[in-house]
């Protein structure tokens, strides 16, 4: 070997020290963007605009999950407890099992497939295709104008969007529980509510506070870094998607093992 030769670094270092990167990367875009959030100008149109997207948009979708969410999951415990006889708990479970994790965790899986690769994409293509570079040259902030605003949006949408879909799953049990059992709207949510505390509803708007968060910052992060031209584009939403529902199922461990202790 000769003096100047220096050896190859192992295979398995090399991937370390691009994941240590990645990592230092990703923290200096989440403290960019607290520095920037409430920095002068603000977008209040484009965020406005993105609300749209992520909230108006995804109405449709979630509805129909939310609702087939509470009308299944309601069929699937009623021959459960009716081995017990306790049928008259139903409306009790299915809030407790919606509000506490069904409806943080459907619109933030939903969100995350349908917002997380939309914003990934876009934001990606405008990557690739040099937008962002001429919103630089035209003395605009690109970060402000398109990462703020995206993130904002999906942090500030996504618990609204949870509410719907709780609503809409518990108003699916009640028509399967109506049909069954002939129970009245008046005593459902009654019963339905006796059991949920404050807690309860705190947790739920946390997590989807967190789930938004979460799904904006990936999203974001992969389009506005990506690369390899066309390919990055597809590449960026996949991995916008796939990461995001990674993280939001570690959150939810982590947020259900804090809530616990406290409860």
């Amino acid at each position: 070997m000769e003096p100047n030769d220096q050896p190859e670094k192992p295979v398995i270092s090399t991937k370390v020290d691009a994941f240590f990167l990645s990592v230092y990367d990703i923290f200096r875009f989440i403290s960019r963007f607290f520095r920037e959030v409430l920095r002068p100008p603000l977008e209040v149109q484009e965020f406005i605009r993105q609300c749209f997207m992520v909230g108006y948009k995804s109405l449709a979708l979630i509805s129909l999950t939310g609702f087939i969410t509470g009308l299944v999951f309601t069929k699937q415990s009623r021959p459960s407890l009716a081995e017990f006889g306790a049928t008259s708990w139903l409306p009790s479970l299915i809030s407790i099992a919606v509000i506490r994790a069904l409806a943080p965790l459907v619109t933030a899986l939903i969100c995350a497939g349908k917002v997380g690769s939309s914003i990934g994409a876009e934001l990606a293509s405008m990557k690739v295709t040099e937008q962002i570079d001429a919103m630089e040259v035209s003395a605009i902030n690109p970060f402000k104008y398109l990462v703020v605003t995206r993130i904002l949006a999906c942090t500030v949408c996504l618990p609204l969007l949870m509410s719907y879909t709780a609503l809409v799953g518990m108003m699916g049990s009640f028509l399967d529980i109506h049909l069954n059992e002939q129970t009245s709207i008046t005593a459902f949510f009654a019963k339905a509510f006796a059991n949920i505390s404050f807690l309860d509803l705190f947790s739920s708007l946390f997590k989807s506070v967190c789930f938004g968060f979460t799904i904006g910052v990936v999203s974001c992060y992969q389009g506005f870094n990506a690369s390899q031209g066309t390919t990055g584009v597809g590449k960026a939403a996949n991995v916008a998607v796939v990461i995001s529902m990674f993280l939001i199922f570690i959150e939810e461990i982590v947020i259900v093992q804090i809530i616990n202790s406290i409860r």
